[in-house]
């Protein structure tokens, strides 16, 4: 059997690359500290976007139109948010926050999404046979909405040499379910410049 031998060179490289992998600090972060170290999207984005965003909805004419005869506010769904940008960006940590923004708001009602409500009536339908007749829950039942959010990320890179200019810019429209109106037309624009030293590219 041949025994592979390193010359010290080659020892020294090998330390030098495993040294440069080793973690050497971890150290814990509030949650809500901003700290951009790519300068990519990242979770302070998603969460401030979205409360800006869905603030700027529900201070718009739609809500009180729509809640003339709603006393608990007009019903509102999240639909597809799609990423157009040069990166990969979590999309559904960001539909969480607008859920999340809409929920707690406490001017609409929301209903569950296509996912979630496959859930449910899984469970409704388990119910019709292990549940007892008082407990059950009926088919047939669930509240519509009237309006769905949706829309898409994008970006724009500007890039020379180690320094990039990135322009992330969110679009959202809120749809009337039944008529296909746009009742409203938000946008976020979030600019970042990122200057990297010549050693990282």
């Amino acid at each position: 059997m041949t025994k592979l031998r390193l010359a010290p060179w080659g020892v020294l490289l090998l330390a030098s690359v495993l040294a440069g992998c080793a973690t050497t600090e971890v150290k814990r972060m509030d949650v809500a500290e901003v700290k951009d170290l790519s300068g990519n999207w990242n979770d302070t984005d998603s969460r401030l976007t979205a409360e800006e965003m869905i603030s700027d909805c529900l201070s718009r004419p739609w809500l009180k139109k729509a809640s003339a005869d709603k006393p608990n506010g007009p019903t509102v769904i999240v639909g597809t948010v799609r990423n157009q940008s040069h990166e990969h960006i979590n999309v559904d940590t960001f539909v969480e926050n607008l859920q999340r923004a809409l929920i707690n708001s406490g001017q609409v009602q929301f209903v569950a999404n296509k996912n979630e409500r496959g859930d449910v009536r899984d469970e409704r339908l388990d119910q019709d046979t292990n549940a007892s007749e008082e407990t059950r829950k009926a088919h047939g039942q669930e509240a519509g909405a009237d309006f769905m959010l949706g829309g898409a990320i994008n970006t724009i890179e500007d890039k020379e040499g180690g320094k990039t200019v990135m322009l992330y810019q969110v679009n959202l429209k809120l749809m009337n379910m039944q008529s296909n109106h746009i009742a409203w037309n938000g946008e976020k624009k979030i600019k970042k410049f990122v200057k990297r030293s010549a050693a990282g590219w």
